[in-house]
C-alpha cells in the first residue's frame, strides 16, 4: 500500500459544543459545523507530519521524567499546531484561561513547543518547526 498523505485526523469527543468551545474559541482553529450532524471539520492546509510517540517519550519531553504523571490525564493522541511565534500563542491561551502542562522550550531537534491537554485528551502541542519551514520554502 502506498499512502500519499494523511486525509484526516479526528479526535473522539464526549460532547461537541465542549469540543468546539476549546478547539473554535480557545485554540481559534476554524471550525465549519455539519449540517444535521454533530461532526466538525477543522479547515486547516495539510499535515506536516503523522507518526508514532511513546508515552514515555511524550513524558520526556513534556515532563523531563520516563514517567507519564499519575495526577494528568494520559493522552489519547498528539496534535501539534504549527504558529509563527510560540511565545505569542502561549500568552494569547493563558489569557483565555488554559493552563500548559510544559511552557515554551527549544527541544533537542531545534522546535520550539509548548503543550497542554485538551478536554477529550489530546496532547496539544503549539509548535514552530524551522524544519518543516525549510521543506516549504524549497517547495
Amino acid at each position: 500500500m502506498d499512502v500519499r498523505f494523511v486525509a484526516g485526523f479526528a479526535a473522539i469527543v464526549d460532547d461537541a459544543a465542549e469540543a468546539r468551545r476549546f478547539y473554535g474559541d480557545k485554540l481559534s482553529l476554524p471550525l465549519k459545523i455539519d449540517s444535521g450532524s454533530d461532526y466538525t471539520m477543522i479547515e486547516l492546509p495539510g499535515l506536516k507530519h503523522f507518526g508514532l510517540w511513546t508515552l514515555r517519550d511524550a513524558a520526556r519531553s513534556t515532563f523531563g521524567r520516563d514517567e507519564w504523571p499519575e495526577e494528568v490525564p494520559r493522552p489519547q493522541a498528539t496534535l501539534e499546531l504549527e504558529v509563527d511565534d510560540v511565545a505569542e500563542a502561549v500568552a494569547e491561551l493563558k489569557g483565555r484561561g488554559l493552563e500548559l502542562l510544559q511552557d515554551t522550550r527549544v527541544e533537542p531537534w531545534g522546535q520550539t513547543t509548548a503543550r497542554l491537554l485538551s478536554p477529550e485528551g489530546l496532547l496539544i502541542g503549539v509548535v514552530y518547526t524551522p524544519m518543516l519551514r525549510e521543506e516549504e520554502s524549497k517547495s
